[in-house]
């Protein structure tokens, strides 16, 4: 991007001089800045704001660069992750495990990319990431029946890897749904108790939403889609038993 002196904005006028940019190139991952001086009319500006100037712009230039390089990574790795969760459903677990690995991949660089520049790192966009991430991890390990990975095994944080336990609970819901369609009503059971587990250790999480990343609302919904399946279980439950009695009982007035 390059501007003419017309154009470029100017600092310091009326204090000496005034000095103007004439080129800004933010061609990733360098930051270019020439800064020209131009003679002013009756101006003295002082050294320390020429250089307060120049810093700042540089400062923020490499700010911007760093921000532009993570926020693709971002949203490319939830896009993994909501894949592997659907690869999951379809219990096409060698696909889930190299979708997650992906986003794993992109989580790492996104650490690095944003090593120097934490307020970036905890803007928003990383975490969201890091969320839905924990939420593939936790579901594919769950619907494997194996240990569930914890914070310090994805190398995220604890805020986010709560928030994606928790939103784990409505994939966990509508794993439970599909096992109900084929009558595994045994699988249906585990699987409700790993929601009631989880449900169990988020409400003894009590800490402001600064710090959980609102960890309060991801356990609100959560007791209301363990309830629901509870009750959608019960149901479908009592119905198979009745559909036995019936039979049974048909079976025996057959034979009299």
């Amino acid at each position: 991007m390059r501007g003419d002196r017309s154009d470029a904005p100017c600092l310091g006028q009326g204090l000496g001089y005034h000095w103007e940019i004439v080129t800004l190139n933010c061609t990733c991952p360098v930051v270019h800045f020439v800064v020209k001086k131009v003679e002013g009319k009756g101006c003295a500006m002082t050294d320390n704001l020429e250089t307060a100037g120049l810093e700042a712009l540089k400062h923020l230039g490499f700010k911007h660069a760093a921000r532009e390089r993570a926020l693709p990574k971002s949203r490319t790795a939830i896009r993994y992750c909501a894949n592997c969760i659907r690869a999951t459903h379809r219990q096409e677990y060698e696909v889930a495990a190299e979708l997650l690995g992906q986003a794993a991949a992109l989580l790492a660089e996104m650490t690095v990319d944003l090593q120097g520049h934490q307020d970036i790192f905890y803007a928003g966009f990383v975490q969201d990431a890091q969320k839905e991430y924990a939420e593939a991890a936790t579901f594919m390990a769950l619907t494997q029946n194996r240990p569930l990975p914890l914070a310090p095994d994805l190398s995220i944080g604890w805020a986010s890897y709560l928030n994606g336990l928790g939103e784990a609970v409505g994939e966990l819901r509508r794993y439970v749904l599909d096992q109900l369609r084929r009558s595994n009503f045994d699988n249906c059971e585990i699987y409700l108790r790993y929601m009631d587990d989880i449900y169990a250790l988020l409400i003894t999480i009590d800490f402001p939403d600064a710090i959980t990343g609102g960890l309060r609302r991801t356990t609100d919904t959560a007791r209301g889609i363990l309830e629901k399946t509870r009750g959608d279980l019960t149901i479908a439950v009592r119905q198979a038993q009745l559909e036995r009695a019936m039979l049974a009982l048909q079976q025996d007035l057959q034979n009299m």
